[in-house]
């Protein structure tokens, strides 16, 4: 027999019945965490059918998506940037006092984006099986857990059963040769993996990633490095916990009460030294070098001492870019800077991002957004003085959301802007109407927002 990877690991840890291989496997689903954009058709079906949320105590509500960043108006609203938007809100808040449901709502010290609060708070554990209905859920997937998104008809089902169908995936081992050179950070990591496998290479996989470059990372950077997995089309990506996690996941509120016993029994969860995976590929850490986007796709994307590459990209998506084969990419004009999201709105990527602004202006062109991904971020960060460095360089310090990365509450650019952002997608449109989204780290956002165009963060002095 040989041996079992992490992902077969975790599989069969919370498989509760799998008749046949090439049949769906129905799966514990050990935390769904809920908002208030893919939850209300949920909850109304459960209504219909008249069901009750089978397990409220392993649930978790947050709103985040729709609610805006700025405060309260003299009247003391918020500026919700629509009527449905407002409604969103109010409607999740109904179903979780119906069903029991914990809820971080808008004035709980713990609220945030929801693929931050469940590590924030040591609800994200190793082993476990974790959904949502976001595509980003695979966020979670560097604790060693099985992270994924789900439908909507989806999160009905677990709801109202707990459990899961699931065909299993196949594995796919990404592996980091050597270590990252100064000034290269987990987003460059993930944006060279999408570029080699493609925006469909994953598909049908789970990512395993591995090696010295990737051990070395703190849990911020792996939860970066996972989030992006669904961005090469992959099912979920997955970093084995070690001593970085446990040390994580200590004296969190979530965590388990015999964090002993827990740690022993998740430390198995390495992939086996006979292990075989159904895929691989090698990356030279060492070579990376800090990416940005130059098309409407995560995968068309280069290091930026280069140039846009031939035939990497189509004739349309160069064109709605305005960009063109051969250019240099550091001769991208920046109109806007975004810095949050739940790919890069820790405070490890706040840190960096101030590091390159202290002392320094935000281009007078530029305008520059810096959206924290949770109440406690932005509560750290204002600790640290974060805040006053980024409002001193002429940015705009905005309550938790995810803000600008989907552009659903307001924070948009305008047809025609070109925007660096630190978030997860460049599709046309996704930052507003008409919006040229270059995805790239917090230092290369930074660095871009103070020369005005796109700018390798190490011309700065940038140490990831």
């Amino acid at each position: 027999m040989t041996g079992k990877t992490l992902f077969e690991k975790v599989w069969e840890r919370n498989t509760v019945t799998e008749e046949a291989p090439d049949r769906p496997a129905i799966l514990h689903v050990g935390l769904h965490l809920v908002h208030e954009v893919t939850s209300p058709q949920a909850f109304t079906v459960l209504k219909e059918r008249g069901l009750k949320v089978r397990r409220p105590d392993l649930t978790l509500a947050t709103i985040d998506h729709s609610v805006p960043t700025l405060p309260p108006g003299p009247d003391g609203e918020l500026p919700y940037a629509t009527e449905a938007a407002k409604h969103q809100v109010e409607t999740l808040r109904q179903n979780c006092r119906e069903h029991g449901i914990e809820l971080l709502d808008l004035d709980d010290p713990r609220r945030g984006i929801v693929h931050m609060v469940g590590p924030e708070l040591g609800r994200t554990h190793p082993g476990r099986v974790v959904v949502c209905g976001d595509s980003h859920t695979s966020t979670h997937g560097a604790f060693g857990a099985l992270a994924f998104g789900i439908g909507t008809t989806e999160v009905g089902h677990v709801l109202a059963t707990q459990c899961l169908f699931q065909r299993k995936p196949k594995t796919y081992r990404v592996h980091f040769e050597g270590q990252l050179t100064d000034g290269v950070t987990a987003k460059d990591m993930a944006l060279a993996v999408i570029a080699r496998l493609g925006m469909d290479g994953g598909t049908g996989y789970v990512l395993e990633y591995t090696g010295e470059a990737v051990e070395a990372l703190s849990m911020e950077g792996r939860m970066t490095l996972c989030n992006l997995s669904i961005e090469a089309g992959a099912r979920a990506g997955m970093v084995a916990p070690d001593e970085t996690t446990f040390a994580y996941l200590k004296g969190r509120p979530g965590a388990p009460d015999d964090l002993d016993a827990a740690v022993r029994s998740w430390s198995e969860l390495r992939s086996d030294p006979d292990a075989t995976y159904d895929a691989s590929v090698t990356l030279d850490a060492s070579a990376i070098t800090p990416m940005g986007t130059y098309g409407v796709s995560p995968h068309e994307a280069a290091g930026l001492g280069g140039s846009v590459p031939e035939g990497t990209a189509s004739d349309v998506a160069l064109g709605y870019m305005g960009v063109h084969e051969g250019q240099e990419l550091s001769s991208i004009k920046v109109d806007r800077v975004f810095v949050g999201s739940c790919t890069n709105g820790r405070i490890e990527d706040l840190r960096l991002a101030a590091s390159i602004l202290r002392g320094r202006r935000v281009d007078e062109k530029v305008r520059m957004l810096v959206v924290p991904g949770s109440e406690a971020v932005k509560r750290e960060a204002e600790t640290e003085g974060l805040d006053a460095v980024f409002r001193e360089a002429g940015a705009e310090w905005r309550e938790p959301g995810c803000s600008m990365c989907i552009a659903m509450n307001g924070d948009r650019g305008e047809p025609g802007e070109l925007v660096v952002s630190t978030s997860n997608r460049n599709f046309r449109g996704r930052q507003g109407e008409g919006v040229r989204t270059v995805l790239a780290s917090p230092a290369t956002a930074a660095a871009s927002a103070v020369t005005g165009h796109l700018t390798d963060p190490r011309t700065l002095g940038a140490e990831a």
